[in-house]
């Protein structure tokens, strides 16, 4: 008899990436993989394009730091999403359940502990989201991606493995990339992301300055759902709400990035070695998770870091000139660090758990 896992995670695309990473490595062993989600998250998009691994939907309500009116009535969806995961679990039986957390995982995590499967833990970020939070006493094991995240956990619980990337990302072909966006060899290019659900704010301010920065740069530019302005047509500027299937080319066509500071997407930067100007959520809009990450990766000289509280016009080009004149700099950086191969420590941890 085969062995069986259930994944979880959602909310956003960081919440779903490292599944994905993992995914293909338990199918190409034979074991039964299939997914519990929310009705209408990213990750059910996301999973649509995953073949042989069946999608199940629950209830899921969001856990929030401040006042809302539904905040009464979501802890009423958190319950109904904990009694459908828990019948999906009891019928599926699962030997392991993985979680990388997002609201939708703290359903499933109980789900699986009441009926008492094995569940592991993944953490990107420096400190534990709240989900992550919640979940954590229920779990058997915590992957975490920063070493310094150990000294948040209970000893026997963390395990450090370091950042977990797609492997397909590292076969990207820039020569599809550039085809993909009708750009030429002529000019760098500039890729800029805000995240799997954008920025308004580094949006704008990208289109405020899209003919001077299009007069050095090509820009391929993912804005977000719902982000796009059809009425910006600059020659070399390209922009599209969310990349899926092509993101290896675009990723290995850039010759710098701009972007947000979530853990996974930054890690998988560093992986390309693609220099980075970070601009993290600010304190006022998340936990402040993005600027720990930030500031970690600056220290370790691989991006250079403009706060959001900081942002204008002139800060926002400024920054921009000085990783692309630095960008060598910040590549030499980068090919010191020893990533090591997370992926393999985090599928041979979970397989030996469902032992």
């Amino acid at each position: 008899m085969s062995k069986k896992i259930i994944f979880t995670g959602g909310g956003s695309a960081g919440h779903v990436t490292v599944n994905l990473a993992l995914i293909p490595e338990f199918l190409k062993e034979g074991w039964d993989v299939a997914y519990i989600g929310s009705e209408n998250g990213i990750e059910k998009q996301l999973l649509s394009n995953v073949d042989k691994v069946p999608y199940f939907s629950i209830s899921t309500g969001k856990l929030r730091r401040y006042f809302d009116w539904n905040n009464f009535k979501d802890p009423f969806k958190v319950l109904k999403g904990i009694f459908q995961a828990y019948r999906i679990i009891k019928k599926q039986k699962p030997h392991v359940v993985f979680s990388k957390g997002g609201f939708v995982s703290v359903p499933v995590v109980l789900g699986a502990w009441l009926n008492k499967v094995p569940i592991v833990i993944h953490e990107s970020d420096l400190t534990p989201g709240l989900a992550n939070r919640i979940s954590i006493p229920f779990a058997t094991k915590v992957c975490v991606t920063f070493p310094e995240t150990k000294q948040h956990l209970p000893s026997d619980k963390a395990e450090y493995a370091g950042a977990i990337v797609r492997g397909e990302l590292k076969n990207g072909d820039a020569a599809r990339g550039l085809a993909y966006c009708n750009f030429t060899r002529e000019k760098p290019v500039l890729l800029i992301m805000g995240g799997s659900l954008g920025s308004q704010r580094i949006n704008q301010v990208l289109r405020n300055h899209i003919d001077p920065l299009s007069a050095d740069f090509q820009i391929v530019h993912i804005c977000g759902k719902g982000q796009m302005d059809p009425s910006i047509t600059a020659p070399g500027y390209r922009q599209f709400e969310y990349i899926n299937q092509e993101l290896p080319d675009i990723m290995a066509m850039a010759d710098f990035v701009v972007s947000r500071a979530g853990s996974n997407s930054i890690f998988e930067f560093l992986s390309l070695q693609k220099p980075m100007l970070l601009i993290p959520l600010s304190k006022a809009a998340s936990r402040g998770d993005q600027i720990l990450n930030a500031k970690s990766f600056e220290k370790s000289g691989f991006c250079e870091v403009l706060m959001e509280e900081d942002l204008t016009d002139d800060t926002f080009m400024n920054a921009v000139y000085k990783v692309f004149e630095n960008r060598e700099t910040y590549k030499e950086n980068m090919r010191k660090s020893n990533a090591g191969d997370a992926l393999q420590h985090v599928f041979a941890l979970v397989k030996n758990i469902a032992r």
